[in-house]
């Protein structure tokens, strides 16, 4: 087979993850968020009745008009639907054939109208758009219709997919919309300038959405009605990585994660402790003991910023941090344990075998899933073609960019569904050492005759620092095996072409 590029390998990978993301659309989810939907609408509809009684007498006693204003909105699937609002603006015939945008120097809004808006308190009927399923509580603000038709069909049809809603990622960024358009030309403004950035903020939530993040809107919601706070500017990515999404993901899976680590690891102590010394600290003892271990270690991993570490991607060198972590935890219990409860008292090398059964759990735990694949690495290793894997990958060059090359495949979505056999060099020096944990176990003219004992199945070239004939020797070396050989660039080269192109233009400029 012929070689190809490692672009053209992994564009084609992301391609396939595209594809099978939009294939598992989150059904459940949206079951979920409907049912929700109708709970607390209907819900907010009874607890707010006195209150939008209130805002409907107000509003009459304010202007001549009824109480609540209609409009046309494009939906989900491009299906139109009447959105409900109070009204806000005089009731004239000029007032309906209007601007469908409104700026701070409206003359159409009430006094009273605009308290209702600077509130938002006028959004308030759309809780019966949400109960009979036109709306949703979060999701992207429902566009005019006309304004709407004239998006970018791949734009429309993105975040057109789902239901809009009350609030958006977009409304909270743009909350001020109204004061940031003034003059006559104001529409203009807003079709030029707020709408693309609105459009960019509906995708990126249609892309990301589930239930926390919808949470995350909802409490930022909440924290914008708030007058000493309405000013305030928030990032977007607060949208999607907010407090519900941090205490769910990062702290709450963690901490049950180390609950159940520290079961098993203060468990399986007191059993080896049985062996050879009698000790019965009874089961409350045993999940209290378990259960403050969790606490403190979480809150200590928490104040040493390890809840934030992507641990499919992290350095080995945090094993130090947890090491420090479920160190200091039981220092802290053997603290407690000694100078201030006297029953039941724990041994110190007991503690001690806590903490080593801990540190182990708490690395298995982080690190799984390149655990797993060191492990099949040496299992094909050992066991040749006789091991059945998924595909089998072999590196040609053990320099800086073989190692580049190694990294990535490591970190990459797909670590789990390929196991690298070794490495080839013709460096001497380097013939059985290990690089990254993986053993140089041979040079390039053993390049068949290791294809054929491992049944690799696909090549990494990585070999930059060479003479260029010597170069396409080697790739046709790789080539002749009949393997899909992947050529990977020199990043080096190419970000210093590119910093080159950057200088020329700079000088053409000048």
């Amino acid at each position: 087979m012929g070689s190809v590029t490692s672009e053209d390998y992994y564009e084609t990978s992301s391609q396939q993850a595209d594809r099978e993301l939009v294939q598992r659309r989150p059904v459940v989810f949206n079951t979920f968020k409907r049912v929700c939907d109708i709970v607390f609408s209907l819900l907010g509809l009874l607890v707010l009745a006195p209150v939008l009684l209130f805002i409907v007498l107000r509003i009459k006693r304010d202007s001549p008009g009824p109480a609540f204003f209609s409009a046309d909105r494009m939906g989900r699937k491009g299906k139109v639907f009447k959105i409900w609002k109070f009204r806000t603006m005089f009731e004239t015939p000029q007032n309906h054939h209007g601007a469908p945008v409104t700026s701070s120097e409206d003359s159409r809004v009430t006094p009273y109208g605009r308290w209702l808006r600077d509130t938002k308190l006028n959004e308030l009927p759309q809780l019966l758009n949400v109960l009979k399923g036109e709306m949703s509580f979060v999701g992207p603000r429902p566009e005019d219709v006309q304004i709407a038709s004239n998006w970018p069909e791949a734009i429309r049809e993105e975040v057109l997919s789902v239901r809009p809603g009350v609030t958006s990622p977009a409304s909270i960024i743009y909350r001020n919309e109204e004061k940031m358009l003034k003059g006559s030309g104001f529409l203009d403004d807003y079709l030029r300038t707020i709408l693309p950035d609105k459009l960019r903020l509906d995708q990126l939530y249609v892309r990301n959405m589930n239930v926390l993040t919808d949470m995350d809107v909802l409490a930022m919601t909440l924290v914008t009605l708030i007058p000493a706070l309405r000013q305030k500017d928030f990032d977007e990515r607060w949208m999607y990585g907010g407090p519900f999404f941090l205490l769910f993901k990062r702290v709450l899976g963690w901490f049950l994660i180390d609950v159940l680590v520290t079961l098993f690891s203060v468990g399986l102590s007191g059993a080896v402790w049985r062996i050879s010394a009698v000790i019965n600290l009874g089961i409350p003892t045993f999940a209290l003991v378990s259960l403050a271990v969790a606490v403190l270690l979480s809150l200590i991993n928490l104040i040493l910023g390890l809840s934030k570490v992507d641990w499919t991607k992290a350095s080995p060198v945090f094993t130090i941090d947890l090491a420090f972590s479920s160190g200091v935890t039981m220092a802290i219990i053997w603290a407690v344990n000694r100078f201030w409860l006297t029953t039941p008292w724990i041994p110190f090398s007991l503690i001690w075998l806590i903490w080593l059964t801990i540190f182990i759990g708490l690395v298995t735990a982080r690190y799984q899933e390149r655990l797993l694949t060191g492990l099949a690495n040496r299992w094909l290793l050992l066991r040749g073609t006789k091991a059945s894997f998924a595909e089998r990958i072999l590196i040609v060059g053990a320099g800086d960019l073989g190692e580049l090359t190694i990294w990535l495949l490591n970190r990459s979505a797909y670590a789990t569904l390929f196991g690298v056999v070794g490495i080839v060099d013709d460096d001497a020096h380097k013939r059985g050492s290990q690089i990254l944990g993986l053993n140089v176990i041979g040079g390039t003219n053993d390049i068949p005759k290791l294809v054929k004992k491992f049944g690799v199945g696909l090549i990494f070239f990585a070999i930059a620092n060479v003479p260029a004939p010597r170069r396409e020797e080697l790739i046709q070396l790789c080539e002749g095996t009949g393997i899909r050989t992947v050529i990977v660039p020199d990043l080096v080269k190419v970000l210093e072409r590119s910093i080159k192109k950057i200088e020329v233009a700079e000088q053409h400029e000048s």
